[in-house]
């Protein structure tokens, strides 16, 4: 049971992800990509397709007013780097609306979503086969001032709010981003990362101590918030070597 998809972004990096994803997922097949609205409302009016995958900023018209000239919409997902068009969205009844940078499990919950709606009754096992597997993502992009940038998680040391951005901390660099807790919480593996406070999230493997209610990180102490100490300790006791 195959569901057939395009992709419209005209960030080529932001279709080459989506495109790395689809392969991944071996009921999607995506048939076409487009780099803007006005072409992709032409291949619309003469191909049929069951999932759009839709960036909202665009030249010339947006995501958003693309939907608007469709008669018959196949099913959607939008895919942006701006919260202030969930509402609208989902008024548009699309079925997911995910932020940017999009991590692959984000994404594999999106497209869950679809199919569950597809193929109610159908069978779970293609899901299953591509639920994330703890190796099966190592890196994401981000979105900074002027570009995007790879990073890969095996180089996080931390994660630091800083008013509306999110400084990420690597071993090699620091970048600041224009991200939400939300989106960070969803792009990140659990089992490699926590949130210790609300200004912070954390690699489990960089901590290089733990001091009462702060953890060592290089040359940075970092406080644990209350709200999160006892996932964190609970987590920090299972990972003990008695």
């Amino acid at each position: 049971m195959k569901i057939n998809c395009i992709a419209v972004d005209d960030e080529p990096l932001a279709l080459d992800i989506i495109r790395d994803y689809c392969a991944k997922i071996s009921y999607l097949h995506l048939t076409k990509s487009f780099n803007n609205a006005l072409d992709t409302i032409d291949y619309l009016n003469k191909n049929s397709i069951d999932l759009l995958f839709l960036d909202i900023m665009m030249e010339d018209l947006t995501g958003i007013q693309l939907l608007n000239t469709l008669k018959t919409k196949p099913f959607v997902i939008l895919t942006t780097a701006y919260d202030n068009y969930a509402i609208q969205g989902f008024e548009l009844d699309v079925v997911d609306y995910m932020l940017k940078p999009i991590s692959f499990e984000r994404f594999v919950k999106g497209v869950t979503k679809v199919y569950e709606r597809m193929y109610p009754n159908g069978s779970t096992s293609d899901k299953q086969d591509n639920r994330l597997s703890d190796n099966s993502q190592l890196f994401f992009f981000v979105k900074t001032e002027n570009r995007i940038e790879k990073i890969n998680f095996s180089d996080i040391l931390y994660f630091e709010g800083m008013g509306d951005y999110w400084r990420i901390v690597t071993l090699q660099r620091r970048i600041m981003s224009l991200i939400s807790a939300k989106n960070i919480e969803e792009m990140l593996p659990e089992n490699r990362f926590c949130r210790v406070h609300k200004s912070f999230f954390v690699a489990y493997d960089k901590i290089e101590a733990i001091e009462r209610n702060r953890i060592r990180i290089k040359d940075m102490y970092i406080p644990i918030g209350e709200t999160y100490r006892k996932i964190f300790f609970d987590t920090i006791e299972r990972k003990k070597i008695s």
